[in-house]
């Protein structure tokens, strides 16, 4: 067995150009032989400005939409959606996290309702143990049992975004794909949530594709960085080795428009704006 849960070779992904009355336009590639590799446990970041295929990427690893060409291998078995239907079972492996939790939930339907649905369409468990796995994995991300029976609109953004992490767990998926999941969150909020997710990795086994632009994030969560500009990875390397000793101009470009939260960095950075201040009252 591939000690891989996740491997991507070759991914292409295209869309249909915009065309004329006299002229077939060409397609537009997205994605760009993209290839990746992802060991259980661990938390391989994908980083890059928007519009570089992060998105295209992430749907075509949860199975959403299938790739132009490439091979897509989960647990070492190859899925392909545009030829064969995947079985539920390959389905429930990999669930996906997106960036906007309120958008992600259904306004009308308690909260109650959405893990349960998980529960109802992929297993065979009785109304009463759908509650009360509904309740637990509440429990588990933070919230409380009482909370199953409200809305999405009674929660703060930090809140849904646990909803959703629970809706995402509760069929015992092995790989979660995390598209920008704490990027609408505020900075306090951010860290609260990166901590529940470190948490979950290590109860559950779990291995995340985390899908970011925020580098202060991924140096803090990652094992593994893949750094990806108009569709192609143009750098792959362990955190250290990426954040540390970056090999690609483009890398570099990012790193260096990242604030650091380094406290001396920031010290250093208020002392060159004062001793600029002050050469200007001069």
């Amino acid at each position: 067995m591939s000690r891989f849960v996740l491997e991507a070779k070759g991914l292409i992904r295209d869309y249909p150009g915009r065309g004329g009355l006299l002229r077939k336009a060409d397609p537009v590639r997205a994605l760009k032989g993209v290839h990746l590799a992802l060991e259980q446990g661990t938390t391989l970041s994908v980083v890059g400005e928007s519009g570089c295929g992060k998105s295209t990427l992430a749907r075509i690893l949860t199975l959403i939409d299938p790739a132009t060409a490439g091979e897509l291998l989960i647990d070492g078995q190859a899925v392909d959606i545009a030829r064969h239907r995947p079985s539920a079972e390959v389905r429930r492996k990999v669930r996906i996290v997106f960036q906007n939790p309120y958008g992600s939930l259904n306004p009308r339907q308690k909260v109650g309702d959405a893990l349960g649905e998980e529960l109802l369409l992929n297993t065979g468990l009785s109304a009463e143990e759908r509650r009360n796995k509904v309740g637990d994995m509440l429990e588990r991300v933070g919230l409380q049992r009482a909370h199953a029976g409200r809305y999405p609109h009674m929660f703060s953004g930090g809140q849904r975004q646990r909803i959703a992490i629970a809706r995402a767990l509760m069929v015992n998926p092995r790989i979660l794909i995390l598209d920008e999941p704490v990027s609408a969150l505020d900075l306090s909020v951010q860290a609260k949530v990166l901590n529940l997710l470190a948490d979950l990795q290590r109860e559950f086994a779990l291995s995340y594709i985390f899908i970011s632009h925020d580098l202060s994030v991924v140096q803090r969560i990652s094992d593994q960085v893949m750094v990806m500009q108009a569709g192609e990875v143009v750098e792959r390397g362990s955190r250290d080795a990426v954040f540390d000793a970056p090999s690609h101009p483009y890398t570099r470009q990012l790193l260096a428009a990242t604030p650091s939260t380094d406290t001396e960095a920031i010290r250093a950075r208020l002392g060159r704006r004062a001793a600029l201040r002050a050469e200007q009252t001069l």
